[in-house]
This record gives C-alpha cells, sequence and structure tokens, in this order.
C-alpha cells in the first residue's frame, strides 16, 4: 500500500461512515470480519494505519541524531503549547495536520533541519498540547501561535503548514501579518466548498462515539503514550468535529496576505482544482501572461505535486525540494536566458 491518510483542513481525519472506517481494512491491526471492509473506509483506514507506522522511524532516527529543544508555553483557555526546535538556520514555523501531532512530520523534518531552524508546534489538544476548556478554532489558534513565537524571541519566521496546520499558519499571517516572512499552504482551502462536496458529511461525522472503534488503532495509541491527559482523546475528537461542522470562507481574508505565499498540493488532493486556481488568483497569480522578462510575474507561487493525494503530501520528498526555493528567497533570471550548460 501507498497512501498515507491525513484528512482534511481544517481537521483532517474523517471517512465516509467513520466507524466502519476505522474498523475495515485493518489487516492484523484489528480482527474483524471482512465483510465490515468497504472500498472507500478501509482504503482510509489501512492508509492512516501505514502512516502512523512509518512516521516513527523517521522521527526516532532524526532524534538519535541531535535531540532537539523541547518544552511548553501556556496560552489561555488552559491550553499549554508544545513545541520544539530543531537545527540552526533561518527560522521556520512547522504545523502539522489535525489529529496528529509533530510526529506526522518525521519524513520531511530532518530534511527541513538541514537547511533551517525548524520551530515544529503540537497544535491545541494534539500530541503533548493539552486541550484545554475552550473550543477549537483556528482564529484563536493563530493568536496562540504569534503569542508562542514571541515568548521565543522571533521577529518574524517562516511558516509552513500541512492541512489542518495549513490553515492555522493561513491565520497567524492574516492575523500577524508582521511575524510572518514567506508562508507555504499545503493541501488546504481557503473556504469550506473548497473540499469535494462528499467529504462535507464525513467530516461531520466526526465524534466521540469513534472512540471504541479507534482504540486499537496507531493513532489513537500514539496519542494515549505522549498526551498530558489521554482521557481527553474523546473530547478532542468532539472538538475537532464541532469546528468542523462550522462553515467557513475567508475569501477576503486571502486578499489580506502580505505575502510571499506558496500553495502546494497534490493532482489528486482533496481541494477541488477550481478552488486551488481561485485561491492563487485571489493571490494575485494566474490573472495574465507573466511576460518574456518575468516582468508581470506574481509574488506568489502555485506547486501542483504530481502523483500525490492529500493523504501523502506531508511525506514526499518532492514537497520539500518544492518549497526551499521559495523559502530563501530564490527567484532566477528567466530560464530562456540560462546557458544550456546551466540548465
Amino acid at each position: 500500500m501507498r497512501s498515507i491518510t491525513f484528512i482534511r483542513h481544517p481537521g483532517d481525519f474523517v471517512a465516509n461512515n467513520l466507524h466502519a472506517s476505522l474498523l475495515g481494512g485493518m489487516g492484523t491491526f484489528v480482527q474483524e470480519p471482512i465483510k465490515m471492509m468497504r472500498p472507500r473506509t478501509s482504503t482510509l483506514a489501512c492508509s492512516l494505519i501505514v502512516g502512523a507506522i512509518l512516521m516513527s522511524p523517521a522521527r526516532t532516527s532524526a532524534q538519535a541524531a541531535a535531540a532537539p529543544r523541547t518544552g511548553h508555553i501556556p496560552a489561555s483557555g488552559g491550553v499549554n503549547y508544545y513545541y520544539e526546535i530543531h537545527g540552526k538556520g533561518e527560522p521556520l514555523l512547522l504545523l502539522h495536520g489535525g489529529l496528529f501531532s509533530i510526529d506526522m512530520l518525521g519524513p520531511i523534518l530532518p530534511a527541513l533541519a538541514k537547511q533551517r531552524q525548524v520551530i515544529a508546534v503540537d497544535l491545541q489538544g494534539h500530541g503533548r498540547t493539552t486541550l484545554g476548556d475552550r473550543p477549537i478554532d483556528l482564529v484563536n489558534i493563530g493568536d496562540d501561535l504569534a503569542m508562542l513565537l514571541k515568548k521565543l524571541g522571533y521577529d518574524s519566521v517562516d511558516v509552513l503548514g500541512y492541512s489542518f496546520g495549513g490553515g492555522a499558519g493561513f491565520r497567524l499571517a492574516v492575523q500577524h501579518p508582521q511575524l510572518v516572512r514567506r508562508l507555504v499552504i499545503v493541501s488546504a482551502p481557503f473556504a469550506q466548498e473548497g473540499f469535494y462536496p462528499e467529504m462535507l458529511p464525513q467530516q461531520a461525522a466526526v465524534g466521540a462515539a469513534m472512540l471504541e472503534s479507534m482504540k486499537p488503532t496507531p493513532m489513537y495509541q500514539s496519542y494515549v503514550k505522549v498526551a498530558p491527559h489521554p482521557e481527553d482523546f474523546p473530547k478532542l475528537l468532539d472538538r475537532m468535529g464541532e469546528y468542523m461542522r462550522k462553515p467557513y470562507d475567508w475569501t477576503e481574508d486571502v486578499k489580506k496576505l502580505k505575502g510571499p505565499v506558496m500553495l502546494v498540493y497534490g493532482d489528486a488532493d482533496m481541494t477541488r482544482p477550481e478552488h486551488i486556481v481561485r485561491f492563487y488568483q485571489l493571490l494575485g497569480g494566474g490573472l495574465k501572461d507573466a511576460g518574456w522578462q518575468r516582468e508581470h510575474m506574481s509574488k506568489n507561487r502555485l506547486a501542483i505535486l504530481p502523483n500525490l493525494t492529500h493523504y501523502e503530501m506531508f511525506m514526499s520528498p518532492a514537497l520539500v525540494t518544492t518549497v526551499m526555493p521559495f523559502l530563501n528567497g530564490e527567484q532566477g533570471p528567466p530560464v530562456w536566458t540560462t546557458p544550456r550548460d546551466e540548465l
């Protein structure tokens, strides 16, 4: 199996009939009758298991090479944010997808930390960060991240966020533009209508009723292994479900982004292609020909990575090689002016 399942911004983990998807397709992890497996849901659940397994070794080897600096910073409502700082260089804030943690970024974190100082954060209620007593809301999380960065002494950072983390990075950049130098949004729409319609009822189904079905899964087991309050997992499911059921449309906020901004999607992503194009156009890209000398070229970028789904984006080596030139501010002359032996 090839796919890795991390679904949806905001929230990431969904499936058509969540209860069945978490039981079906588990292979040796859940001893359930084959009749419970459904083609769509079993693929999602089975992919999720593979993703959890593949992430652990990468993170372990990275930590063995150089242990990160770690700590906690309290926010409002009983939320106590966990962070890790890896590597040296220009600061890069790295934000994971929903219902997972920093650990999911193990496949790409070492490559990023070779070139940057990576500040990785477990978002509200995820991983080692407490859930607190307030709703999960990306607007509030955006303010939390600004507070955290200031507490850590950063005046400005680049930001790379995947899915739910892409939404968090978006809100940080909109609400605190002075803190964000360059922003990379990976596999996240700017409005709820950006998702394929069949995803919406699946997202709405997230809730504590899934708990028993999830207990055999590595996702649940990894959560209870590191969470400060493992008993909060059903509450996390409820909070994420509540958040995903709320319609949102950040069209006007997209126009507030100071940039530069890079959008990255897979060619088989969860976000509709029309929405991706609209996102880029709202940023000023894709409105006219760039010109021979790039004189009309937007400062913002759009990348569509081939042969990748939403559930594979976070671990693809192509993600790092795609975003780093942008994060480093590399522009370059028009390709046609470059000598052939330098191409």
